[in-house]
């Protein structure tokens, strides 16, 4: 049967006058089409969510340098890199010109606020996560950026910098969110993002999400 149908049948049969034994059917007092349409078809519907099934916008990580909190970077997990320098009045895109939209960590020196990393991949495993090339960083305060590696790390959640000597930094990789790939684990830097050494290396199954250094002895990580 045409599915299409059943409200009309529906109906059919609430108005289908029925006769008691010995009782002649009498027909009913018609009802105004809009009040019959308004009363049987539609009162009992409901709204509800048919799609598409996509998810709305998220922010994936923050940075600010507790000497000037007014400066806020805010990390969107598909969305680039935004920047205020009054404490949230106004904002403003500073990622735009990287061929990458996916952010999954941002860190800014307590030394210097114009150095500032980010690690690209946002690491939220699910059906529409996006995917990072690796490591950048600016110099001035987000004006510029240097790629600097890791570019199959895929998904980085995490950033920490030494905060006794800038050109040092861990990057906590994740890595594929949908199968195996030997870049997962921890890497570091002495000298400012132009070599890496993979300091932590589990398996191709295995990543990292969360990476933290002691501020009293940065030589301990968590």
């Amino acid at each position: 049967m045409n599915r299409t149908l059943w409200p009309i049948l529906a109906v059919a049969l609430v108005l289908a006058p029925t006769a008691l034994p010995g009782q002649r059917r009498t027909a009913p007092t018609p009802a105004p089409a809009a009040r019959l349409l308004d009363t049987l078809l539609y009162r009992g519907l409901k709204f509800r969510a048919i799609g598409p099934s996509t998810m709305g916008g998220r922010m994936s990580a923050f940075a600010v340098r507790e000497a000037n909190p007014r400066v806020i970077f805010a990390a969107a997990g598909t969305g680039g890199l935004f920047k205020t320098t009054n404490n949230g009045t106004t904002w403003s895109a500073v990622f735009e010109d990287q061929p990458v939209a996916s952010i999954g960590a941002v860190a800014v020196s307590q030394r210097d606020s114009n150095l500032v990393w980010v690690g690209t991949g946002e690491g939220n495993g699910r059906n529409s996560s996006s995917w990072g090339n690796g490591v950048y960083r600016s110099t001035d305060g987000g004006g510029k950026w240097t790629h600097l590696g890791l570019d199959n790390t895929h998904d980085i959640p995490a950033l920490a910098i030494d905060p006794h000597n800038d050109s040092t930094v861990w990057v906590a990789a994740l890595g594929h969110l949908w199968g195996k790939n030997s870049e997962r684990g921890v890497y570091k830097t002495t000298d400012g993002g132009k070599t890496w050494t993979a300091v932590l290396t589990i398996s191709a199954d295995t990543g990292v999400s969360d990476i933290v250094c002691d501020p009293q002895k940065p030589d301990t990580l968590f």
